[in-house]
C-alpha cells in the first residue's frame, strides 16, 4: 500500500487517570489465559453498545497483566483487504519490525492465488518470533466486508500459541465463535457484565465525578440508566449544575439533553439509512409491537 499508515489508528487509547474498580471481571479474564508454552485461548471478546466501558476494561486488564499488547483501531475504510492486512502487520511489527517483511512482500506481489496467502507468511513469522503478543482490534464492528471476516476467521483458526486476540465490538461479529465456545478457546464480555452494579455506580459517583448523593438515589439511577456507564457519566454531568439532585434522579430519563446528543451522534448515525428511516417512521409511536 502506498499510502502511509495513520500511527494514531496503532496507538491504544490512554488510561483514564480515575477508573471505577472491576476485579471480578479482571478476575474472569485472567481466569485460565495463560500457561507456560502460551495462551490457553484464541480469543477474547468484548461485545457490547456504545458507552459500556469495553474500551476501559480491555485497557485495565492488559495493563494489569504486564502482557506485551498492540492495538488497532478499525474503521469504514479498513473494509479493503489489502488496507486491513496491511495495518494488521504493522500492529503486530510492534513486537518485532521483522514480524510481516515477507508477509507484506507477498502482499505486494501481483497474481497472488488469496489474501491466505501472505496471511499465512504472517502466522509462520508470529511462530518463529514465538514470544506472547495480545493483538487487540477495535470497532470491529467497523468491518461489513465478507471477505475480511473470512481473513479474521482463517488467522483465529490458525494463529500460533503465543498469539492472542481481543475483539472489541457493538454488534455480533460474523466469526466462528460456536466452535471456539465449543472448544473453550474464547472468553466473552456481554453487555450484561459489563452494566455497573449499585455499589460500581455509587463509586463511579464518588471517586471519578466528585458527587456525593444518597443510597436511594444511586439505586434509583442505576435502575434508570440500567447501569450503562455513559449514561450515568452523563447523568452526573447534569447533577453538578442541578438545585435538586433527587428530583433530577427521579425525572432522569432518554430525553434529557446530553443523552440524546450522545445517542444522535455514537447511535443513531452510525446507522444504516434504512435503520435510520425506521427509526424515525416508528418515533411518533408510544408502543412498538416488534411482531407487527
Amino acid at each position: 500500500m502506498d499510502a502511509p499508515l495513520l500511527q494514531t489508528k496503532l496507538a491504544p487509547p490512554l488510561a483514564q487517570a480515575s477508573v471505577v474498580p472491576r476485579p471480578h471481571l479482571i478476575a474472569r479474564l485472567n481466569h485460565k489465559f495463560t500457561h507456560p508454552q502460551g495462551f490457553t485461548r484464541k480469543l477474547t471478546l468484548f461485545s457490547a453498545p456504545a458507552g459500556y466501558g469495553k474500551s476501559t476494561l480491555a485497557i485495565e486488564w492488559l495493563r494489569q497483566s504486564g502482557l506485551p499488547f498492540t492495538w488497532l483501531s478499525l474503521d469504514e475504510s479498513d473494509n479493503d483487504p489489502v488496507r486491513l492486512l496491511t495495518y494488521l502487520f504493522a500492529a503486530l511489527q510492534r513486537f518485532d519490525k521483522k514480524i510481516g517483511r515477507r508477509a507484506l512482500a507477498m502482499l505486494a506481489a501481483s497474481g497472488i492465488p488469496s489474501y491466505e496467502v501472505p496471511l499465512t507468511g504472517l502466522i509462520n513469522e508470529v511462530q518463529e518470533h514465538n514470544k506472547p503478543m495480545i493483538l487487540v482490534l477495535d470497532d470491529y464492528h467497523a468491518l461489513q466486508n465478507p471477505a475480511i471476516h473470512k481473513l479474521v476467521s482463517f488467522l483465529l483458526e490458525h494463529q500460533p500459541d503465543c498469539l492472542h486476540q481481543v475483539i472489541l465490538t457493538r454488534e455480533e461479529p460474523p466469526l466462528p465463535l460456536h466452535r471456539l465456545r465449543a472448544r473453550r478457546q474464547m472468553a466473552e464480555m456481554r453487555q450484561g457484565d459489563l452494566r455497573f452494579s449499585t455499589g460500581e455506580t455509587d463509586g463511579f459517583l464518588q471517586q471519578v465525578m466528585n458527587l456525593q448523593i444518597d443510597q436511594q438515589d444511586v439505586e434509583a439511577l442505576t435502575r434508570r440508566t440500567e447501569g450503562w456507564v455513559a449514561g450515568l457519566q452523563l447523568a452526573a454531568l447534569s447533577l453538578r449544575s442541578s438545585p435538586d439532585i433527587h428530583a433530577f434522579v427521579q425525572s432522569f430519563t432518554g430525553s434529557n439533553r446530553y443523552v440524546l446528543d450522545y445517542l444522535f451522534e455514537e447511535v443513531f448515525q452510525r446507522q444504516p439509512a434504512e435503520v435510520q428511516s425506521f427509526l424515525l417512521t416508528t418515533s411518533i409511536l408510544e408502543r412498538l409491537t416488534a411482531p407487527l
